[in-house]
């Protein structure tokens, strides 16, 4: 429990930092510059909320349902890119992307603290089929995070 408690503390900083740091980025900036996955900006805080949003499901689902359990993936074969296609975060209102983007995190945030550590070892098979367990994706959830805060952060740098 200590380690979900910092990681909701790291994630909760995260947010109250870059909330600001997002609503200052130039709109011109927001939609021209791309990442390796050829993601702009608005794309990648798009793909996050998808993330928190999936993840929620997971450990919701993880916590009254048979394991392993069969969920969907929705980041397998690309279908992550798909769901930023039909969402159309590219033209999505700059403003109020960001203000889902804080509170879905600030949401999961919750969820994660409230998360039944008796089912902390529940299971879903990815679309990869690989096994993960419900504290492995709770604490991979900040890494991945991370991980996309650093390429926003590149693309308003280079």
């Amino acid at each position: 429990m200590k380690k979900i408690r910092a990681q909701n503390d790291e994630l909760s900083s995260l947010i109250k930092i870059w909330e600001e740091k997002l609503l200052n980025i130039e709109q011109a900036l927001l939609c021209s510059k791309r990442n390796q996955q050829n993601r702009t900006i608005k794309q990648i805080i798009g793909h996050m909320i998808d993330s928190a949003s999936n993840n929620i499901h997971r450990v919701v689902h993880l916590q009254y349902q048979p394991t392993p359990l069969h969920f969907p993936d929705y980041a397998y074969m690309g279908n992550n890119d798909r769901w930023i296609s039909i969402q159309n975060y590219q033209n999505e209102d700059w403003e109020t992307l960001v203000k889902l983007w804080k509170y879905i995190h600030l949401h999961a945030i919750h969820v994660f603290a409230k998360a039944d550590v008796s089912k902390y070892d529940n299971e879903w098979i990815s679309g990869s089929e690989e096994r993960v367990s419900l504290k492995n994706m709770i604490y991979n959830f900040l890494p991945h995070f991370q991980l996309h805060i650093k390429e926003v952060e590149e693309l308003m740098t280079h």
